[in-house]
Order: structure tokens, then sequence, then C-alpha cells
């Protein structure tokens, strides 16, 4: 099944989609924006890694397609918690020319009715760098997650320790959100 947004269709990752990713993953530019620990990936490890998620049902990888099918990166939901209701999201856009466009936030809003209108959740989280504005525009500002928290200094990117920002929204706030906004136009 596909789950579609108004610009961008999400899909399960496929073995062929593993060379973009490879790419992705190996861009300085983009890991430098992301938490975790960043270092070269080679074509056998992003395969091995893909057969490690295929049946990982608490960690959910999609990759992300324009409607003309075009794959301009990845998202997620991860560390799934079905008694609590809850889990962690991220995303990568990995072509620059659909950065600053309304990707992202078409992404953003998909995940989050998938997440609580399809998976029955109640929450969701993201881990934002403090230095990483643009994806603080996009959560906090753009699709009304709430600032939970600040892991301080608790990423070392660029020769240099960083902050890494908690965000959350609950159902009932993307509720509301919808009704402000009337994304869907529905």
């Amino acid at each position: 099944m596909n789950i579609y947004g108004k610009m961008i269709k999400l899909r399960a990752l496929e073995l062929e989609d593993m060379e973009y990713l490879r790419e992705i993953i190996n861009d300085p530019e983009i890991e430098s924006l992301v938490g975790g620990w960043s270092f070269p990936v080679s074509k056998k490890e992003q395969e091995d890694w893909y057969y490690k998620i295929y049946n990982d049902k608490r960690n959910l990888r999609f990759a992300i397609e324009t409607k003309e099918d075009r794959i301009i990166g990845m998202a997620d939901l991860r560390n799934l918690d079905w008694k609590n209701k809850s889990a962690s999201h991220g995303l990568k856009i990995g072509n620059k020319d659909y950065r600053g466009k309304g990707y992202g936030t078409d992404v953003v809003m998909t995940i989050m009715r998938y997440a609580f209108n399809e998976l029955g959740l109640n929450r969701l989280e993201c881990y934002i760098l403090d230095y990483n504005i643009a994806s603080q525009k996009l959560y906090l500002e753009k699709c009304g997650w709430k600032l939970e928290g600040r892991r301080r200094k608790s990423i070392y990117k660029n020769n240099k320790f960083h902050d890494q920002l908690i965000a959350g929204i609950l159902k009932e706030e993307y509720e509301e959100l919808l009704l402000k906004t009337n994304y869907w136009g529905e």
C-alpha cells in the first residue's frame, strides 16, 4: 500500500533504492544536518541494512517519491511503541531541487495523518540539531509540533558538540492544526 500526500507518495523501500539512499548517507551536507554517527557506507553495507530492516515492524521506512514517481528522499517512523501509541519520525530530502518547495511539509503532514489515523498512534517525536534551522521551521512552525526539550551537547558534529532539540506532536494537536489550516481540504 502506498501512502499519498498532496505532492508526494510514501512507498515501501525496495532493494533498488539502496544506491540512492547510499548517496544521501554519503553526502556530507545532508549528513551534517542529522544526528547520529556519520561514516562512509559501502554498497554491501547498504544492502545488508536493507535486509536487516526488511521485516522490522517496529521501524517503518519509506521512500519519498514525487507524483511523477521520482525518488527524492526517505522518511520513517521508528521505535514504534504500540503499548504507549508513540513513535519517532525523521526524513531526508536528498535532492536539493526539492528542498524549500513544500515537499518536506507534505511528507510530515502525510506521516502524521498515517500515524494518527491509520496506525492509531497518539504521539510523534523527532530530534533536530540546534543549527538545523530548516527542520526547526518545518516541524515547529509549519507543522504544529511543540518544542519539548533539549539534549544539551549530545551530538558531536563538525568538531563541536551541539544540542539536540526534542519536538513532538499529539494526535489532538494534529487535529487542531487541521481545523486551523484545512491542509487536506476536507
